[in-house]
């Protein structure tokens, strides 16, 4: 034991702190029994992941479903992948979407609760303290291994066909001396600390995984490193340190680290920690050329999810799609309850399922439609104006003159039974409402085959003499009706239906010519709310000018 305690002084001399310095000054968190403490741990390496939002979400659901805490914490361990302001991105990502956070970073530089610092970067003497304690026990030891030892060794496993790894006879260090290490640390040689695993291939690790059930795999048998070269942990290392201080009840992440979790069962037990409950998720997929496939930074843009914020799709909208993704009836349930929070949906893990969801872009469009679709005419104006200050200036320019106009523009259909589904995200704003202002508005006289440019004339001259724009919607067709002779169109759908030969067209037909020339459509919102919102002027205006082109 005094090797150990002399090896470990060796190692990390400045280490006077023990692990029950931490565990004194980090006490268990006083909840109600059952609470579950969950977290999201990303590395600030770029643009907030769709996955992590995912898995953020999951997080932040199981941890109110109980009374829990969700709290955030950045890896950054690796500062050669650390780019700037990545941080700022992961938080205000999160924040934009709606997720709260109980406890870490709360603002991109902003840390609250009594567990952190809630950066690994600054948590290195709380690391080291714990490792070093792991070397007065005989635990852990020093590794002066360099990359070309470590490949060699690998090229002796497979040439021989043996397992490949730095385990049993192939851990050149394992058994390393006191006078053996001094030796080399007077040299000025570099090291890094590596775990002595007591495990066996041999023997299995049994755990209950939240998703996926009961999971075996063999025993961890390998000397993995726990402290880098430069003193900083590795991820299974600083995970095991902090989820435990931290009192993480429910480590949840992506099912990518599925392969290491019997190393870190077997940290948790060597330090003495109870090990944590662990639930993978299953990374949301696309379909490439026929095959699934993760869904990936460098091929699709929207695993980013600024993508979404630039296309202007509503958080809401996202949210709701990855909620179907998470809960398999959470659909069944939003039919039943269309108006309420998404968070008073009663979220069970076991419903999420145990394989990838593929990422639907035609089902993302559809919820966003229908999330739209509900929001008042004000709503959709402020998020309208909001998208469009950021990523659409010369948009934001036209709506933002009059707002009390916008929202009578976007107030038309909406407060029907089954409302009109024309926007998708606001990106698709400036096209849908493009023919209520002159700024955006750009005349097409295309009419159906079947209107002759003549008939259109009659009709709209006929029409311009008996406009009322006092009418409501039945006054209003009631005078469509009544110009239709005038071009010899039948006065009645069903008599023009009766006998199609003896007319030029129908009711319809006079409102579809009606519709074109004042918005340049055949396609819109009810034509009777449009021509009074843009008024009368600006209505004859337009009818005019089409009747100029149609004449020509």
């Amino acid at each position: 034991m005094d090797n150990f305690k002399n090896m470990a002084d060796l190692l990390l001399p400045n280490i006077t702190k023990t692990p029950d310095f931490y565990e004194q000054m980090y006490k268990p968190r006083n909840l109600p029994e059952g609470a579950r403490v969950t977290r999201v741990a990303p590395s600030p390496t770029g643009y907030l992941h769709l996955g992590t939002l995912f898995v953020s979400l999951i997080n932040r659901l199981v941890a109110d479903s109980t009374g829990g805490v969700f709290f955030t914490r950045i890896e950054d361990t690796d500062k050669k992948r650390e780019v700037e302001g990545g941080i700022a991105d992961i938080i205000n990502g999160l924040k934009r979407f709606g997720i709260s956070i109980d406890e870490g970073f709360v603002e991109p530089t902003v840390e609250q609760g009594d567990y952190g610092p809630y950066q690994q970067s600054k948590r290195a003497e709380i690391y080291q303290t714990y490792a070093k304690s792991l070397i007065e026990q005989g635990l852990a030891y020093p590794c002066f291994c360099t990359e070309e030892d470590l490949s060699k060794v690998r090229e002796q496993q497979e040439a021989l066909k043996v397992r490949t790894g730095y385990h049993g006879e192939w851990a050149k260090h394992r058994d390393i001396t006191y006078e053996e290490a001094k030796a080399l640390i007077d040299e000025g040689r570099p090291f890094v600390v590596r775990l002595r695993s007591p495990g066996s291939e041999e023997n299995k690790v049994v755990f209950e995984d939240g998703i996926k059930g009961k999971i075996e795999m063999p025993e961890n048998d390998e000397d993995f490193v726990i402290l880098k070269s430069d003193g900083i942990p590795t991820y299974h290392f600083a995970h095991a340190v902090d989820d435990h201080l931290m009192g993480t009840t429910h480590v949840m992440r992506g099912d990518e680290w599925i392969s290491s979790v019997p190393k870190h069962i077997q940290l948790f037990r060597l330090l003495g920690f109870k090990v944590p409950k662990f639930v993978h998720i299953s990374p949301i997929m696309k379909l490439d050329n026929g095959t699934k496939r993760k869904i990936s930074k460098r091929k699709d843009p929207e695993a980013a999810v600024h993508f979404f914020a630039e296309e202007g799709y509503p958080t809401s909208s996202v949210i709701e799609y990855l909620m179907t993704i998470a809960a398999s009836d959470f659909e069944d349930w939003r039919r039943a309850n269309p108006q309420e929070d998404y968070k008073k949906f009663k979220f069970n893990i076991k419903k999420m399922s145990a394989s990838g969801a593929l990422f639907d872009t035609d089902k993302l469009n559809d919820v966003s439609k229908t999330v739209i679709s509900r929001m008042n005419s004000e709503t959709v104006v402020n998020f309208l104006l909001d998208w469009a200050k950021e990523f659409s200036p010369r948009f934001f320019e036209v709506i933002s003159k009059d707002t009390e106009y916008a929202q009578k523009v976007f107030s038309i259909d909406r407060d029907t039974p089954k409302p009109r589904k024309d926007i998708i995200k606001w990106s698709d704003a400036e096209n849908y409402c493009s023919y209520f202002y002159d700024e955006l508005f750009t005349p097409c006289y295309s009419l159906p085959e079947h209107i002759s440019k003549e008939n259109a004339v009659k009709i709209l001259t006929a029409y311009k003499e008996a406009y009322n724009p006092n009418e409501d919607k039945q006054q209003w067709f009631e005078t469509i009706k009544s110009v239709c002779p005038a071009a010899g169109f039948a006065t009645d759908t069903k008599e023009y239906k009766q006998n199609p030969e003896a007319y030029n067209g129908n009711p319809g037909d006079a409102s579809t010519i009606i519709r074109v020339a004042v918005t340049g459509r055949t396609n819109t919102p009810d034509l009777c709310s449009i021509m009074q919102v843009l008024g009368i002027e600006r209505t004859l205006a337009r009818i005019n000018a089409a009747i100029e082109e149609y004449s020509k």
